[in-house]
Formats: structure tokens, sequence, C-alpha cells
């Protein structure tokens, strides 16, 4: 069973393109929260992400995984496509 991945994003951010492409890369699909519009979901962000304010922050099945620098350094230790199967 595939994992539930959710990322909080703003359109315009070049970092949120570079983990959505990745993500699209893998085939995953996933639950995207646009904050730029809605404080209460960066409020939700921010306190799922252990108050990180930026975006975007990644979320597999409700554990933080960060943001783009980060899903791409668990990509290059082989360690994302085990939670992106719902393997962790």
């Amino acid at each position: 069973m595939a994992a539930k991945v959710e990322i909080y994003s703003s359109p315009w951010c070049g970092y949120c393109a570079r983990a959505k492409r990745l993500l699209g890369e893998k085939g995953v699909e996933y639950i995207e929260y646009d904050v730029t519009a809605d404080s209460s979901l960066r409020e939700t962000m921010v306190e799922r992400a252990h108050g990180r304010t930026t975006v975007p922050q990644i979320f597999i099945d409700g554990r933080h995984v960060g943001g783009c620098d980060d899903i791409h350094d668990l990509d290059r230790e082989g360690r994302l496509d085990p939670l992106l199967r719902g393997a962790a």
C-alpha cells in the first residue's frame, strides 16, 4: 500500500516545484495544501512541522520528513522509496 503524502506549498516557490517534481518522477500522488491564501493552513503546517515556517513541508504517513533538501537527501540515501511504499 502506498504511503499518504502531504505537501504544504505555495505557487511561486521553486523549492516546492522541485520537491513536487521529485515526487512526480516517482509516480507518487500527494495532497497539496496551498498556504498562501489560508492562514489557518500555514498555522497547521508550522504546528505539524515543529515550528518550521518555510515551504515546502512534506509529510509521509503523517511523519514530518522536512522540506525540499530533506526529501532529496532521503532519496540520495535510498531511504525515500521505502517511506513512499509505506514501509517505514
